[in-house]
């Protein structure tokens, strides 16, 4: 550790390292911005507060971003809540903004009492590894899967890029990523698949809607948030870290970090902050830096865009959408693959573990949902259920 210390962040940082960054961003932005601005519009937001909401969130995403990856010398990447924003879609109407605003103020102090108190570490100290790996998993088989699904839709485009992965990974590991990244965007422009209209560049600007707290709005709203984006987010986001034995982060901090970001962003629109997963992956994986000790610099990059994501919401919502999403898809799926398959290999390792990660392998990978939870709860879950079950009867045998 002394030595990663004395280490300059100039000298840790590749070019490798800041395309996993954008890589991150870009994933996770085109995903879901959609969904987030649809949430926006629920909770009745004009056109400058949804531009406020991407703001809110790219600052918040920024600051975390840097400050944990610089501290804990780790690519701790952070996120809104995706499963979060979808919840808000539905149970927003009929809900004033500011009652929305509380209700997120809320989640947050949910989030940071169980960090500030240690709770959430000591839950997830119970979760054996293999079984968070085959959720890890299952979160990222769709990422995997969706290369070849677009691959079908536009041959051209995303054969270009999956030859040049594989290209890279052959000769130009480091580069491999980025690569794509370029070939991606250039076979997009000759295709015609960049659609540049409306595209204009403007700064964004935050604006401060005052809470109003209501204890229906705080226990229908705030509550499920909560439960949401702790079970759908931040687990799957730990367990990206535990697969890649970044054991240095200290769970807790991190979470009560994001409650305390949501906290003071609520009124802005950062509606919920917490531990990214699937972007997550994209800068802890080899692709990144060959020194897993370096890639806290693909972690502090995807901050900085995340910054400047922020700073231009409203231009960076409509670059996203001119870029075609076979492009996207594209991308979050062969950043992926050498992460989806360490976490099929830590699942699968131990044969005391497997068959409960597979159940949870499987659950998490068909994306059902009950109750408004998504499949990484369930699959969870049902793995730990099966884990417990299984051990006992091996413990009775012997």
């Amino acid at each position: 550790m002394e030595q990663i210390a004395q280490r300059s962040l100039l000298a840790d940082t590749t070019l490798s390292a800041i395309s996993a960054g954008f890589a991150a961003v870009l994933v996770g932005f085109a995903s879901s911005v959609a969904i987030v601005l649809q949430a926006a519009a629920a909770a009745g937001a004009s056109e400058t507060q949804m531009v406020s909401w991407i703001g809110a969130l790219g600052l918040g995403m920024g600051l975390t971003c840097i400050g944990f990856s610089w501290y804990y010398r780790a690519p701790v990447v952070t996120a809104w809540s995706t499963p979060g924003a979808a919840l808000l879609i539905t149970s927003l109407h009929g809900v004033s903004l500011a009652e929305a605003v509380g209700a997120f103020m809320f989640c947050a102090l949910l989030t940071l009492i169980l960090g500030v108190s240690g709770a959430f570490e000591r839950i997830m100290q119970r979760v054996p590894l293999p079984i968070a790996s085959a959720m890890l998993a299952g979160i990222l088989m769709q990422f995997g899967l969706s290369i070849f699904t677009s691959l079908q839709a536009k041959p051209l485009l995303v054969g270009a890029m999956f030859a040049t992965y594989l290209i890279g990974r052959r000769w130009l590991p480091r580069f491999g990523i980025l690569l794509v990244l370029a070939v991606g965007f250039s076979a997009s422009w000759l295709l015609g698949e960049v659609h540049t209209e409306q595209l204009a560049w403007s700064l964004g600007r935050l604006q401060w809607i005052a809470p109003e707290f209501n204890l229906q709005v705080l226990l229908g709203v705030g509550l499920p948030l909560f439960i949401v984006t702790m079970t759908s987010q931040n687990i799957p986001g730990v367990a990206t870290l535990r697969a890649s034995s970044y054991s240095q982060v200290s769970v807790s901090p991190v979470i009560g970090g994001t409650g305390l970001m949501s906290l003071l962003l609520a009124p802005c629109g950062g509606f919920a902050f917490n531990l990214a997963a699937i972007s997550a992956a994209i800068c802890t994986g080899p692709e990144a830096h060959p020194d897993p000790s370096r890639r806290y610099t693909a972690g502090i990059a995807a901050g900085v865009f995340y910054l400047l994501a922020g700073l231009f919401g409203a231009s960076v919502v409509a670059l996203f959408a001119a870029l075609p999403q076979a492009m996207i898809a594209g991308v979050a799926g062969l950043a992926l693959i050498g992460v989806i398959g360490s976490s099929l290999a830590g699942a699968t390792a131990d044969p005391h573990h497997r068959e409960a990660a597979l159940v949870t392998l499987l659950i998490t990978a068909s994306g059902v949902s009950f109750f408004g939870i998504g499949s990484a709860f369930w699959g969870l879950l049902c793995g730990l259920g099966c884990h417990l079950l299984l051990s006992k009867n091996m413990s009775r045998r012997d």
